[in-house]
């Protein structure tokens, strides 16, 4: 299986230039005649390289604005023959064809335009015909032919020339590498049209492109990468401006922090643990909402992401430096707050690169598919809509604590209870199998500040005895969706301590 093949003609028209000259240089040594169009022919010969045009082989002068340059039987025959025919081999002669037995092609750089703001007209010359169709045909052909479509195979493709030839292992992993290139490059295209288009899509085009290998999954002995969709917002598309190089926890923790942040309009702080929230806090002063989101958990805070919605401004950054710190995620940071932070070598920065939004949808692989859902949001909260199933109305303060208690639990995993004061978490409870053993986890991370607090749940109380828990521990008044068989119970549990108790009638379940 390792039988290689004598690279002596090569194709080579690259968007990406990197490394272009070195593989110019280690092909020409080889003896490998060029040929190339435009741009990349252009910079071949003024590197001194003997190059043949595309069009000198055609027998056609590229047309239509560059859109028809290699769709030609002369370029095409060349890298589709199966030279373990002898038919083909015949046809070849016949014709006036010779071999590629290397295409080096990368596209368009459709997805890079979209980001820097292309769109109609300009967008569409972005999309590249010619590239994808050589390039399916090499991979088609990798008996025979290599398909080079990163410049990272460079180094190794020249290591196998210099070895005599390409083996069909080193093509077939070519292969793959060059469909995978294509499959994201047309899902690319596709979602951005059905955008503009405003067309629904009817199938999964998701049109990930890597932005980086990743030094391990979740664990050690797991391989990983980061992706990104190219036209949204987020963790992926952030820029980093300092520490170590973000991991795959660093990534999933960052992006619950960032949600949980951005689930409020008001300036709000979140600092997640292990994709849990172990401090959540609003105030008009961004400072002063890290400081009460701290607070809700110092301990579980030591390591943890930080997320804010609003700049890190340099009194925010004084009080974080003093913390152990994996990451934080903010819209931007003052410059005073920035060069404080960088002193922290090993705490990770990250710029969002634009505002962000939810996505559209969001996905989760299961085994042999994938789930789709409309994000949870709270775009359309109203609190006057809640209907009072026990006590006295809130006060102003109680209200507004209840609501951020309610926005808040949407980030902590179910089965979630969220304490809060002063629009800051005081305990939480989360991702328990049942929900008294969370009203337990609550109150205990409250200790003394649960009395006088406000309760969330995320989904109703199934039985009285979690409810008891939170009443027995001081909590003033609770928030839940109402809808168990035993709300009568539940209510009656309300009444009997004399709390205030509404319901919601939506949850916000999140596994």
């Amino acid at each position: 299986m390792s039988e290689r093949i004598k690279v002596s003609r090569a194709l080579i028209s690259v968007s990406d230039k990197s490394g272009l000259i070195e593989l110019a240089t280690a092909l020409s040594e080889a003896g490998v005649k060029l040929v190339s169009t435009g741009s990349t022919a252009k910079q071949i010969a003024a590197a001194g390289f003997d190059v043949t045009e595309v069009s000198e082989v055609t027998g056609f002068p590229e047309s239509l604005d560059g859109r028809v340059k290699t769709l030609h039987p002369s370029i095409h025959g060349g890298i589709l023959a199966d030279l373990r025919l002898a038919d083909h081999r015949k046809q070849l002669e016949e014709l006036g064809i010779e071999p590629f037995e290397l295409v080096v092609v990368n596209l368009y750089p459709f997805v890079e335009s979209i980001r820097a703001g292309a769109r109609g007209s300009d967008a569409i010359e972005q999309i590249d015909i010619g590239g994808p169709a050589m390039v399916r045909a090499a991979a088609k052909n990798h008996d025979n032919v290599a398909i080079v479509v990163n410049p990272d195979f460079y180094p190794q493709l020249i290591s196998e020339i210099d070895a005599g030839g390409t083996t069909l292992e080193f093509r077939r992993e070519l292969a793959v590498a060059a469909f995978s290139h294509t499959a994201n490059y047309d899902s690319a295209v596709s979602s951005h049209l059905a955008s503009e288009f405003r067309v629904e899509q009817r199938e999964m085009a998701l049109g990930f492109t890597k932005q980086a290998d990743l030094r391990y999954g979740e664990n050690a002995h797991q391989r990983a990468s980061i992706f990104a969709s190219g036209f949204e917002s987020g963790i992926a598309t952030a820029t980093q401006l300092g520490g170590k190089e973000m991991s795959y926890n660093n990534f999933v923790d960052a992006d619950a922090a960032l949600r949980a942040a951005h689930d409020f309009d008001t300036p709000a702080v979140a600092i997640i643990k292990h994709a849990n929230p172990c401090g959540i806090a609003t105030d008009q002063d961004i400072a002063v909402a890290y400081q009460k989101a701290h607070l809700t958990d110092p301990v579980s805070a030591f390591g943890g992401v930080i997320a804010s919605n609003r700049v890190v401004t340099k009194a925010f950054a004084e009080s974080v430096v003093e913390v152990f710190t994996e990451v934080i995620v903010a819209p931007g940071f003052e410059p005073a707050a920035l060069e404080l932070l960088k002193t922290k070598k090993n705490l990770r920065l990250l710029e969002l690169s634009e505002d962000y939004k939810l996505p559209a949808k969001e996905f989760r692989q299961v085994s042999g598919g994938v789930l789709v859902q409309q994000p949870d949001s709270f775009a359309n909260l109203d609190t006057t809509q809640w209907e009072l199933v026990s006590g006295e109305q809130a006060s102003e303060s109680q209200l507004a604590d209840l609501k951020f208690a309610w926005i808040a639990s949407r980030a902590v995993k179910s089965n979630a209870i969220l304490l809060a004061k002063d629009q800051a978490a005081v305990g939480i409870g989360m991702g328990q199998v049942n929900r008294l053993d969370s009203c337990r986890l609550a109150v205990s991370r409250a200790a003394d500040r649960v009395v006088g607090s406000v309760a969330a749940s995320d989904a109703f109380f199934p039985f009285a005895d979690g409810l008891q828990v939170l009443i027995d521990a001081g909590v003033s008044a609770v928030v839940q969706p109402g809808g168990s068989m035993r709300d009568n119970e539940v209510i009656e549990a309300a009444k009997a301590a004399g709390i205030t108790m509404y319901f919601t009638s939506e949850r916000h379940f999140f596994h």
